[in-house]
């Protein structure tokens, strides 16, 4: 097969514009509660923030560079650019249509108003009024724009009102342009509670209607609301860095003024004044989105927060395992057998407290932990303080770069530091992605080591939201390979032979299209070659070729890829035997598992890898394998059930566009059952631990009775 023949791959920009349009569609189901479609269209919102950031922004670069290489799709950076702006465009149209039309007025009748300034009652104009002057006045500062004045450098993705004034002391109307950048520390929306009533005015409606009072003698004419975004990728040259934490504060004080990547505007706004903005900011046509509604709907998320279960999905709490539940020693239960987690499901309150229980532990004498991303009141921070503080040995090895969570890494690794934990950097030009902790514990028999690996970050926020998979074991080879990891991380090691886990960039690629061309040797051999991987995204294209190969060889692959995925399914004669499926729901789908069949005898990895060039060669990431069969089958149950989700799976088509599982099968005619995958681990979890309840609840009660007789 030629490599470069671009009906192998799928362009990388557009795949990633599918993933979100399958963001929209659970936004666009009814069958949904509102406050739940409401949060979709915010992160359809907020995911498009970061793809203009980071993608389009670089595609910009290149256009400017005259860089013209060309993608394997064969696509100029600038073509591509155009495909972008003519798919999005209809794509916003419709997130706001489903906000005009759908979920505005859902909202309105279950109390929650949105309303213009024009629709107050004199008392509830008073009232805003008041609050702009004793609590937004005094923030805002009109910007005037002439000769004398430029144009102020906005903040990326700050909301800003563009206001048209007019002297009144002048017989000619002159149009003088104003800008006010909105404060991004003011809550964008004020409310006004009657009764069960709740209606909201947006921030941006409270200035335009009190304008005038920042223009003393001035008239306002008209005013409009718009919002830029600039490129914020990092561009760093770590080798010549002597203090890689004050040059990443450096940079990111930069991305904020980079250069403009995307303008929108209010729909409304007059085309002279925006011809006006297009000409002062260089704007090209690709890069104005005009928006039916308010700008920035990812501000949606906050009012997820309004308490009213009717409008959400049922609550769910995670259960503890019943290996943690009422345990003062996580150390004598992870000696016994190595333990499993299924996060959300299973609560990630179990990994703090093993960092907890660590921290107090008299016989723990140290503790590493890789941080890539972490909550903001994280209690794992707080255990490694606390640890530090206690005397133990404590190792943070702190991503620095971890895109767009600098600045709270920043603070982390400082406290960190006063604490007196030896925060590394990990190793220049890579990052650490990787998520490890260990513990050195002094036991009867000498120091013991135990070791957390997991699909997921240490981030207690992001756990309850997030589907990971995490593994405590005692494993000494395990262990051994955690240690020389960190040597590996923190010092100048060159250990480079793990036992158990696969390791980017040393040994991951390599091992990765080894299993998948054994598994071909296996198929050839036994007939019953299948692979299955459950990713976030499929991007590589040397693990795609492999992929190619192994289906024209016959082996069956299933791939779960949330994301993007530039491998091109049921394409006959090259990728007959693949099935690609995303499934999007209510929780976000990140853990990350290979399954191989192996002829019966399969081998499963999990790990913090996706099937990128990145993770394979520019990051440090691990897969570990699973090698307790009792878990190994569990997790191969739940791979395999998250291959009968019908409700919320997509089913990729061979051109790179997706279609729900149901309407396939409705067409089919054939009886299926319909499985919301998410929901049914959700009973599950229920279920099992009421059940385990009971059952410690019989054994109690048997045990005080037997107490008791002995007594008699």
């Amino acid at each position: 097969m030629n490599k470069n023949k671009s009906e192998y791959f799928l362009n990388r920009e557009l795949s990633w514009i599918e993933f979100n349009k399958r963001v929209l569609e659970e936004a666009e189901d009814k069958s949904q509660p509102v406050l739940e479609r409401l949060k979709f269209l915010s992160i359809f919102s907020t995911n498009l923030d970061e793809f203009f950031m980071i993608r389009v922004a670089g595609l910009k670069r290149q256009v400017r560079s005259d860089v013209n290489e060309l993608t394997s799709d064969k696509m100029t950076a600038q073509e591509q650019r155009d495909s972008i702006y003519e798919i999005l465009t209809p794509l916003i149209e419709k997130q706001y249509k489903v906000f005009n039309e759908e979920i505005l007025p859902e909202l309105e009748e279950n109390q929650i108003s949105f309303i213009k300034y024009t629709e107050l009652n004199e008392n509830d104009k008073k009232t805003v009024d008041d609050y702009f002057e004793d609590e937004i006045f005094p923030v805002l500062t009109p910007l005037a724009i002439d000769n004398v004045h430029p144009f102020p450098n906005l903040l990326n993705r700050s909301l800003a009102l563009a206001i048209i004034l007019d002297d009144p002391d002048t017989e000619e109307v002159e149009e003088k342009v104003c800008v006010i950048q909105i404060p991004s520390n003011i809550s964008r929306f004020y409310s006004i509670e009657s009764g069960d009533r709740n209606s909201i005015i947006l921030l941006e409606e409270i200035i335009k209607a009190n304008a005038e009072k920042l223009f003393s003698g001035m008239k306002s004419i008209d005013c409009f609301a718009f919002r830029i975004t600039r490129n914020a990728d990092l561009e760093l040259e770590e080798e010549e860095a002597a203090d890689l934490l004050t040059l990443i504060e450096e940079e990111v004080k930069k991305r904020r003024l980079g250069i403009l990547v995307r303008l929108e505007v209010d729909r409304k706004m007059p085309d002279k004044l925006l011809q006006f903005l297009v000409n002062i900011l260089d704007v090209e046509h690709n890069e104005i989105y005009k928006i039916d509604g308010p700008l920035n709907l990812g501000d949606m998320m906050s009012l997820y927060k309004i308490d009213n279960r009717e409008l959400k999905y049922e609550g769910f709490t995670p259960r503890i395992s019943s290996y943690f539940r009422n345990k003062e020693n996580f150390f004598k239960e992870i000696s016994e057998q190595d333990v499993f987690l299924h996060h959300p499901f299973y609560s990630f309150s179990s990994v703090s407290e093993f960092i907890a229980q660590s921290a107090e532990d008299a016989k723990v004498y140290a503790i590493k932990l890789t941080l890539y991303r972490t909550s903001g009141d994280s209690p794992i921070i707080k255990s490694l303080i606390e640890a530090a503080e206690n005397g133990k040995q404590v190792t943070a090895v702190v991503e620095l770069k971890a895109r767009f969570d600098e600045e709270n890494n920043i603070i982390w690794a400082r406290a960190l530091e006063n604490a007196g934990v030896h925060v590394v950097y990990g190793i220049a030009g890579l990052k650490t992605h990787c998520k490890m902790a260990l513990v050195v514990r002094k036991e009867e028999k000498g120091m013991k080591r135990y070791v957390h690996l997991s699909t997921g970050n240490y981030n207690a926020a992001t756990s309850k939201i997030y589907t990971d998979f995490g593994l405590f074991t005692a494993n000494q080879e395990f262990c051994k390979d955690a240690s020389n990891l960190f040597n590996y991380l923190t010092g100048y090691s060159k250990h480079s032979s793990y036992k158990k886990l696969l390791v980017a960039p040393l040994n991951l690629r390599r091992k990765m299209l080894k299993m998948i061309d054994d598994e071909v040797k296996s198929h050839k051999e036994n007939g019953n070659g299948y692979i299955l991987f459950k990713i976030n995204s499929m991007i590589d294209e040397e693990v795609i070729m492999h992929l190619y190969q192994a289906s024209k060889a016959g082996v069956k692959i299933d791939l779960i890829t949330r994301g993007m995925c530039r491998l091109r399914p049921k394409v006959k004669g090259l990728s007959d035997n693949i099935n690609v499926y995303s499934i999007v729901g209510r929780f976000l789908e990140h853990s990350r598992a290979y399954y191989f069949q192996n002829n019966g005898q399969p081998k499963l990895y999990l790990g913090s890898a996706d099937v990128m060039q990145r993770n394979f060669d520019r990051r440090i990431e691990v897969l570990f394998p699973i090698d307790d069969k009792r878990i190994k089958d569990d997790i191969t149950e739940i791979l395999k059930l998250y291959l009968k989700d019908t409700a919320k799976t997509r089913v990729m088509m061979s051109n790179g566009t997706y279609i729900k599982k149901e309407e396939l099968l409705k067409e089919s005619s054939e009886p299926f059952e319909s499985l919301n995958i998410q929901e049914y681990f959700v009973k599950k979890v229920i279920k099992k631990h009421e059940k385990e309840l009971k059952q410690e609840m019989r054994k109690k009660i048997t045990q005080n009775g037997a107490h008791k007789k002995s007594k008699v």
